[in-house]
């Protein structure tokens, strides 16, 4: 028998999710078996289980956007993957299991040398921070890059992937305490989400005032992220933290020509072709073995302790994300 998450009605989680088991049946064809390792809780997957997040689900349903394990058994006809190999899913679901079964062109492979906690991490964070780098503006070495939500996965993974890049990332978050630490990390400034913190960014960056700003969190975050943002600059959301909505003030589309756009990341891996996602994957995956990509843990916590990782997860003030170890039921 084979343990998985999951919820028969979207609601709290805490209240939906509950522990299952199941028979794993025979592999045919392409199919390929992995035995999942790790799994992060994210806003996102929290989100998919109230019914709040872009997708609907269909319960009863297995919840997990992303994770990492091992090939346990393959297919008659898989010629891609071999029992023993490292991969993430790319299903983008259902990685809250104990075993997960997909077609191999489902599977990311993974370099043997690779800690599989930070690859569990690497489908939605990192690749975030790539496209809000790339797909936007054309930067050039040295610009710098303003975000707020800076402490997030998104936001931690975003000064790490630029600093390898050449770029200067400008760093808003709500709490003193963070400052030095992201600047441990590579931040180049880091700065209090205040009306006081959008003035020192701009005699900070002042003849240079970003082109690109990345929002997560809305509301009056995202005025002040606009407020820095250099004539003509565009601001990118890829999240709602605050659930408040994205008010623009007239000023600065009519004044400062602003460009807004979106990216949900979940439409970009639908859309990427294979050659795409090696392209992204693979400067990720050096990075992360080399240790110059890392995505803070808090807590890994079994998944037969479900209740107290989504709990955690839920709660403000981590060090970093909640991880379920699933192979430990």
């Amino acid at each position: 028998m084979s343990a998985f998450l999951q919820f028969n009605r979207t609601g709290k989680p805490l209240e939906v999710l509950e522990l299952s088991h199941r028979e794993l049946p025979p592999l045919q064809g392409h199919e390929v078996r992995v035995a999942m390792r790790y799994a992060p809780i994210n806003p996102a997957d929290l989100n998919f289980i109230e019914g709040n997040y872009g997708r609907v689900p269909t319960p009863p349903t297995i919840p997990g956007h992303e994770g990492s394990g091992q090939v346990v058994e393959i297919g008659p006809l898989v010629t891609s993957l071999a029992v023993g190999d490292m991969v993430i899913p790319l299903l983008g679901l259902g990685c809250w299991a104990e075993h997960l079964t997909a077609f191999e062109h489902e599977f990311a492979k993974l370099p043997d040398q690779i800690d599989l906690v930070q690859a569990a991490m690497l489908r939605v964070n990192p690749i975030t921070a790539w496209c809000l780098i790339h797909n936007f503006v054309d930067l050039e070495k040295g610009e710098w890059i303003a975000q707020n939500a800076a402490n997030s996965g998104v936001g931690r993974a975003m000064i790490q992937v630029a600093k390898h890049l050449g770029y200067r990332t400008l760093n808003f978050v709500r709490r003193p305490e963070l400052i030095d630490e992201l600047k441990g990390l590579g931040a180049d400034e880091v700065l209090l989400d205040t009306p006081e913190g959008v003035a020192e960014a701009k005699e900070i960056t002042r003849g240079q005032a970003p082109r690109l700003a990345t929002n997560a969190v809305g509301g009056e975050s995202a005025i002040r992220i606009m407020d820095v943002l250099a004539h003509s600059g565009t601001l990118v959301t890829y999240g709602a933290m605050s659930r408040a909505s994205l008010k623009v003030p007239n000023k600065f589309m009519i004044f400062k020509d602003l460009t807004l756009r979106g990216l949900w990341v979940s439409k970009w891996h639908e859309q990427a072709s294979h050659s795409e996602l090696h392209d992204v994957m693979r400067p990720l995956v050096d990075m992360i073995r080399t240790g110059e990509l890392m995505v803070a843990v808090d807590e890994i916590i079994p998944l037969k302790d479900f209740s107290k990782a989504i709990a955690r997860a839920q709660e403000a003030g981590r060090s970093g994300k909640v991880i379920l170890d699933l192979a430990s039921v």
